[in-house]
């Protein structure tokens, strides 16, 4: 078992509750890395509404699906002791939390390019897409905050 630094309480976004974490300095490290990683995503910060492409912060949401994969592979198994480590967390908040946007909004907006030849451009369902990611922005940002403070850092 690891060295723990500190216990620290935390909110999960995406309503998946609070948890108590016994900090060790690998998962120090690792909330660092993926802190970094979210807290300077296009797909993090809200645009001006009407803004931007739907498609590209889509793109932008999955790379945090691969970046997570790194940085926990690059940690090991030290950071997955127990349900509420870094580790377990982390992989909740994308399966539980992101996918489930992800998934719904991919599909629509494939559909929808695949039967007009001018790409997401007349999409009628932006404004709902705007909307949902917005929402997920913000459970984002709790989750960027959530980083920080496992890293033992002010965001």
């Amino acid at each position: 078992m690891a060295l723990r630094l500190r216990t620290v309480s935390i909110n999960l976004p995406f309503g998946l509750g609070g948890v108590q974490v016994d900090v060790s300095e690998a998962e120090a490290r690792a909330a660092w890395n993926l802190y970094v990683e979210l807290a300077t995503r296009v797909a993090v910060r809200p645009l001006e509404e009407g803004q931007g492409f739907a498609r590209e912060a889509l793109n932008s949401l999955y790379t945090l699906f691969g970046t997570t994969r790194q940085v926990l592979r690059q940690a090991g198994p030290e950071i997955a002791d127990g349900p509420e480590a870094l580790g377990p967390l982390a992989i909740r908040i994308l399966n539980e939390g992101l996918r489930p946007f992800m998934v719904r909004w991919h599909t629509e907006l494939t559909a929808f390019e695949a039967s007009v030849p001018s790409g997401e451009s007349g999409w009628p369902r932006r404004a709902e897409f705007d909307k949902d990611l917005q929402r997920v922005q913000a459970e984002l940002g709790i989750y960027v905050e959530m980083l920080a403070k496992l890293a033992g850092v002010t965001p």
